[in-house]
Order: structure tokens, then C-alpha cells, then sequence
């Protein structure tokens, strides 16, 4: 997502990845840390969303909590790595691998929060319909609409309606107030990550010439700092990884398991859902 930058470091035919395919360059300036990747800051900076994908992916097989829940942490995943591809070599190709599994992993929590309880409610038309619906989204935009404005609006809505489901689910009466409290955290822990990524993407589109100058004033490692689009995809990381662990919660809620469970920090700064200790359970 966002503008594209004429980048002026380095000569394209010195790229190490070759000349830009991709429709989108962002303000970090190219192979100026590496001459093996494009973007070094975006790139490193997805080790948030990995790592808090990888975790849920761990502990959703090693509890058992169902195929649903490890789907939505490995479209999460997927993300992740995409978008390390994708600002490693600035390729049209792996820009689609850091885009459209933003698409799946929102419709994959949207089914996730209608198909919450054990058995599922709605057959085969659900899913059938949202994998028309994405396979529609996925070639429109790789043959036709070939426009990041294309893409950004039918994220928005996707997650503008999975999101307006996990509010539903957070009223509901099965749920109990002691993991009504956590998920509400977790609810408003999530918009203020992803709102505050989505300011300071947007201030890294409109002031990078003046954010380029900054970094080039104050050098290796303080440009970090300054490096916004990096800080999206840490903040965007944990406002992602927060609403799923909100999708993971609720299902323990529905079938009565939540007391069993709550959200720790891998590290100290990646969240997680695993076993409370033994002492604690009711």
C-alpha cells in the first residue's frame, strides 16, 4: 500500500534483486544497508508479525484448539513472510504475496468469528462463498485493477467487517465476564496498534522527503527512528496479532475453556495464548 517513490541511491541495474517490478516503493531508501536487500528496515521490521504468528501457530496445535484457529496464524504467517519478500526484493511478484494474504487473513477471522461454536452452522455455502468471493478479488487484481487504491479499499472493508463481527461476539451473554475483561483488552489493544501503524504509514507517504533528510542527519542506528514504514509494520503487527488472539479467546469462551487459558508474553513483547498455571484455574 501507498505512493510510489522515485528512489535515487543507487543505479537499478546495481540491484542486486534487478530493476524494481514492483508498483509501490516506499521512502526507505534501497540497498542503502545491504546490498541483499532492497528495503533493510521494512524487512527486518516484520519479525513482529512472524514471531506472534508462529507462537499461536505453536500453541494452537500443541492444545488442540482447531483447524480454524491454526488457519487464521498461518494466514498471519503468510503475511509476514510475504511482506519480507516483498521489501527484500521490491518484485511485482512478491508484492502480491505481501498484499492478498492480508485479504485472506481477515476473511479467514470474519469466518472464524461467524463459525465460532464447535459444529458448524452454516454447511458448505459460507466458505464457498467467501473463496468466490476472494478468488473474484485476487484475479481482478492481478489482471485488471493493477492499483494499490483497489486493494487498500477492499482490505478496509474486509476487516471493517470482521471486525464489526468480534464486537457481536464480545456482547455476547455466553461469554463471561472475567473473559469479557480480557477480550475487550485485547479489542481495544488491537484498533489503538493498527490505528496508530495507519498514522504513521500515512506521515511516511506525505513527509519523506523531509524524513530522508532526517536520517541522513542523524546516521545509522538513530534513522530507525524515523523509518515509519517500519513502524507500521510493528504496530500493524501487533494490532494484527492482537485481533487474532481475540478470534482464538472468543472460540475458548464459547465452548467454556477460557478459564483455562489467558494471554502471556513470549520475551516479554509478543503476546500469546497459552495454559494458566495450575494454581490459578478455578
Amino acid at each position: 500500500m501507498g505512493m510510489i517513490l522515485k528512489d535515487n541511491v543507487r543505479d537499478p541495474s546495481s540491484y542486486f534483486w534487478g530493476k524494481r517490478t514492483s508498483t509501490l516503493d516506499w521512502c526507505e531508501e534501497n540497498y542503502a544497508v545491504s546490498n541483499y536487500i532492497a528495503e533493510f528496515w521494512n524487512t527486518l521490521t516484520n519479525v513482529t508479525m512472524t514471531t506472534i504468528a508462529l507462537l499461536g501457530v505453536y500453541n494452537s496445535i500443541k492444545h488442540s484448539q482447531g483447524k480454524r484457529v491454526t488457519a487464521i496464524y498461518l494466514a498471519m504467517l503468510l503475511v509476514g513472510i510475504g511482506s519480507v519478500c516483498f521489501h527484500a526484493t521490491l518484485k511485482y511478484s512478491t508484492q502480491l504475496l505481501d498484499e492478498l494474504p492480508m485479504l485472506y487473513v481477515c476473511t479467514l477471522g470474519f469466518y472464524s468469528l461467524v463459525e465460532i461454536e464447535r459444529t458448524i452452522s452454516h454447511g458448505w455455502k459460507l466458505p464457498v462463498a467467501l473463496a468466490v468471493f476472494q478468488t473474484f478479488i485476487t484475479l481482478t487484481y492481478m489482471f485488471w485493477l493493477q492499483n494499490p487504491v483497489f486493494h487498500q479499499v477492499v482490505f478496509a472493508v474486509t476487516a471493517f467487517g470482521a471486525g464489526l463481527f468480534a464486537y457481536k461476539r464480545l456482547n455476547d451473554p455466553r461469554v463471561s465476564n472475567d473473559a469479557r475483561r480480557l477480550l475487550v483488552r485485547l479489542f481495544m489493544l488491537g484498533h489503538i496498534c493498527m490505528l496508530s501503524g495507519f498514522f504513521a504509514w500515512n506521515l511516511d507517504n506525505i513527509f519523506c522527503d523531509k524524513l530522508r533528510s532526517y536520517r541522513s542527519y542523524v546516521g545509522m542506528p538513530l534513522d530507525v527512528v524515523f523509518q515509519l514504514h517500519g513502524w507500521w509494520h510493528i504496530l500493524t503487527g501487533y494490532g494484527c496479532g492482537y485481533m487474532l488472539l481475540l478470534v482464538h479467546y472468543v472460540k475458548l469462551a464459547y465452548i467454556g475453556h477460557s478459564h483455562l487459558f489467558t494471554v502471556t508474553y513470549f520475551l516479554g513483547i509478543f503476546p500469546h495464548i497459552t495454559l494458566r498455571e495450575p494454581k490459578k484455574i478455578d
